[in-house]
């Protein structure tokens, strides 16, 4: 690729500021939920708090906030956003906003967590970065 020429192309119709957050989230990574298997449990670290996201036969089970989710607790993960209204929706984005809801509870619920800052898959070893190297 020639010096100058990009790999993305801006989404007409959003602002250099939404434009800018779609490229941020594609550098830091993430995954699609549905690509957590059966059995298989992810670590979210946020800010505030370390999440465990587990994927059992019946659904989605998180738990670590102490008021929303102390135990394992049944949700539905809506997706990732970056503290405001556009979501990537079925995504847990590094950098980004984890948004879910606790299932039986009213769908206005919603509860946005802090920034996530990493994302690990219980049991497996992370890819080394370079900076790691």
């Amino acid at each position: 690729m020639n010096e100058g020429e990009r790999k993305w192309k801006p989404v007409e119709g959003f602002g250099s500021v939404e434009n800018d957050r779609i490229i941020r989230g594609e550098i830091l990574g993430g995954m699609k939920v549905d690509d957590l298997a059966v059995g298989k449990t992810l670590t979210l670290r946020t800010e505030n708090r370390v999440y465990r996201l587990e994927r059992r036969v019946d659904g989605l089970y998180l738990s670590g906030h102490p008021e929303h989710c102390p135990e394992p607790t049944l949700v539905t993960i809506h997706g990732s956003t970056f503290g405001g209204s556009m979501i990537k929706a079925g995504y847990i984005g590094r950098g980004m906003d984890l948004e879910y809801h606790i299932v039986g509870k009213s769908p206005r619920e919603i509860v946005t967590t802090s920034e996530i800052g990493d994302i690990e898959i219980v049991g497996e070893e992370r890819e080394k970065s370079k900076e790691d190297l």
